[in-house]
């Protein structure tokens, strides 16, 4: 099952601009949506049912950045076969014939609502797989997907930070309209993930929050997304490393049950362009490193 040179070309793209407007990364991690055949032949669900856990065209909605001076990652293989934005080893035990690493991280709470590196089931709770996977497929494609993309995404950030000084990562990703629990408040448009503070400056995560909230959209911080492990593992303020997440109402921009492009398709696709006007807009000196005072 990781025999699939000729599906995955490539497994993800980084479009650069010839020159970049700010130190500001756009980042699409779970819009990929190119199903291996051999996966489909084990999955227990059908392809609709695994595209239901994509983050539907978000990819779309910043492609054209990168026509606006902002470099645009984007993974074309599916969240459902392989996680990015996970440890590279959250694997559940109960998945897999043959022994795990030693080092593999089977308790986190990701891996126990099945939505580890390799997931378990699909958003809305299906199981995917008939059966138990060999460990080696999914060693596979650790190897041959997930470390290549966050080798080139942290090169990419590397390449950024020595250039200006710092850099912003924005993780993007669409929310389901309505939660799988009927307690759970009415989502907003809008979701701004800073690991409660954590992974960026508060400068961001409130330029995002007044931008969007000036163009009409309702807004909220950390619930029920605060981040995912892009967004903690990339953030780090002190050091210039700025990461946020902007998860988006599937509602906002499309027909969820018909999987279709919605009519407000290009509206939104605009205020992601004006919203990455105002990021570039934050003055670099606000967002370099900086150092504890002197005891």
């Amino acid at each position: 099952m990781t025999e699939f040179d000729g599906e995955f070309s490539p497994a993800f793209e980084i479009a650069e601009p010839a020159i970049w407007r700010a130190p500001i990364i756009f980042n699409s991690p779970h819009s990929g949506s190119v199903y291996p055949n051999a996966f489909l032949n084990v999955s227990r669900i059908d392809l609709e049912a695994l595209q239901r856990s994509e983050d539907s065209f978000m990819d779309e909605l910043i492609g054209h950045l990168i026509h606006d001076g902002f470099p645009v990652v984007r993974v074309h293989f599916p969240r459902s076969y392989i996680d990015v934005n996970r440890e590279p080893y959250e694997l559940d035990p109960r998945m897999f014939s043959g022994r795990l690493p030693s080092f593999a991280n089977t308790r986190s709470m990701r891996v126990a609502g099945g939505l580890g590196t390799i997931p378990r089931v699909v958003g809305d709770g299906q199981e995917i797989y008939h059966e138990r996977i060999p460990i080696d497929d999914a060693l596979g494609r650790i190897e041959t997907l997930y470390k290549p993309y966050h080798r080139a995404l942290r090169r990419l950030i590397h390449q950024a930070h020595q250039q200006f000084g710092s850099v912003m990562l924005v993780d993007c990703h669409s929310m389901p309209s309505v939660g799988i629990s009927r307690d759970e408040p009415k989502r907003p448009d809008v979701v701004i993930g800073d690991r409660y503070g954590t992974s960026c400056s508060p400068l961001i995560a409130a330029v995002i929050e007044e931008t969007m909230a000036a163009r009409g959209y309702s807004t909220g911080r950390n619930k029920p997304y605060a981040g995912g492990f892009i967004t903690e593992h990339y953030g780090n303020p002190g050091n210039g490393l700025h990461t946020v997440q902007v998860e988006l109402n599937r509602a906002i921009y499309m027909d969820e049950r018909l999987r279709l492009r919605s009519d407000r398709f290009p509206t939104v696709a605009e205020d992601f362009s004006r919203l990455a006007e105002a990021l570039a807009a934050v003055p670099l000196d606000d967002l370099r490193p900086f150092q504890a005072a002197a005891e």
